[in-house]
């Protein structure tokens, strides 16, 4: 089977129910506008503003530890909010897609609000959860959950059609994310147990596998969460992943029997465009 071929059978499969999406922020960047599209790019922006020694440079992560612990929580939160404001400046088809279907879960790893606006507020029948930071806080909470109009609830409800899990949180007032290396350290000693993994998404990742769209795997981190979060699915996991890998993502492919096609995200956006007339 061609590598077209595949992608259009696990985006059937996808919108039958059968396989769960992954989104990484290059899905997120087909909407445009003015925020940040890739890891990199959200770090070039945190480095514009402020200046951070060379060990931190380059890696978000260390980047977001040291604005919080030199300049606070606060300015962390309001430069990272800065970098995601204004609105996209074009439809987002694979948001849009993945709404209309209702899917059973979309995983979306980037911190922008793009899945939620596509599924908009709609008649109750979808709901959110989210990772949150624990920055100033005193919680032991891994997680929080909303319904489609925003409002708390206290878990993810299995009635829902349809649920988006934002394992690091979400970038808008009121809302929490993680971004700090000390944001990640008491989620990562817990992780491997699945503990910050609500259960909701553990019961509906069952007997899916995934498709990862929009994302790599050339970052610890970035590994780390994808292979927690896939655990215990289906088998036959697809990644859309074009160009030369690192040996550390053809380490993780292979580990995680992810099959690779070597094609562009507008390959899958193709597909997603129905032809007027």
């Amino acid at each position: 089977m061609t590598d077209i071929a595949l992608l259009e059978t696990v985006m059937a499969e996808v919108g039958a129910g059968r396989r769960i999406p992954y989104l990484g922020p290059e899905v997120s960047a087909l909407s445009g506008g003015q925020a940040p599209g890739t890891t990199a790019e959200l770090c070039r922006r945190l480095e514009a503003e402020v200046r951070v020694p060379r060990r931190a440079a380059g890696n978000l992560w260390a980047v977001a530890q040291y604005i919080e612990s030199r300049k606070f929580r606060a300015t962390l939160d309001a430069l990272v909010r800065k970098a995601f404001v204004g609105r996209p400046d074009r439809p987002n088809p694979v948001h849009d897609w993945l709404a209309s279907m209702r899917v059973p879960m979309v995983v979306d790893t980037w911190y922008d609000e793009g899945i939620l606006r596509a599924f908009g507020p709609g008649d109750g029948d979808w709901g959110l959860v989210q990772g949150i930071s624990r920055a100033g806080t005193h919680s032991e909470a891994f997680t929080a959950a909303f319904d489609s109009f925003g409002e708390p609830v206290a878990t993810a409800d299995p009635g829902w059609k349809s649920l988006i899990y934002k394992p690091n949180g979400l970038v808008r007032m009121g809302s929490s994310f993680l971004l700090s290396d000390a944001d990640y350290v008491e989620v990562l000693t817990e992780i491997d147990i699945q503990t910050p993994i609500p259960e909701e998404v553990r019961e509906r990742r069952t007997g899916r596998p995934f498709l990862f769209l929009g994302c790599r795997f050339d970052d610890q981190l970035l590994r780390i969460y994808a292979r927690q979060i896939a655990k215990r699915s289906g088998a036959g996991h697809v990644a859309l992943i074009p160009g030369p890998l690192t040996k550390m993502e053809e380490k993780f492919l292979e580990e995680m029997q992810i099959r690779r096609l070597d094609l562009p995200l507008s390959a899958l956006t193709d597909l997603l465009t129905v032809p007027e007339g």
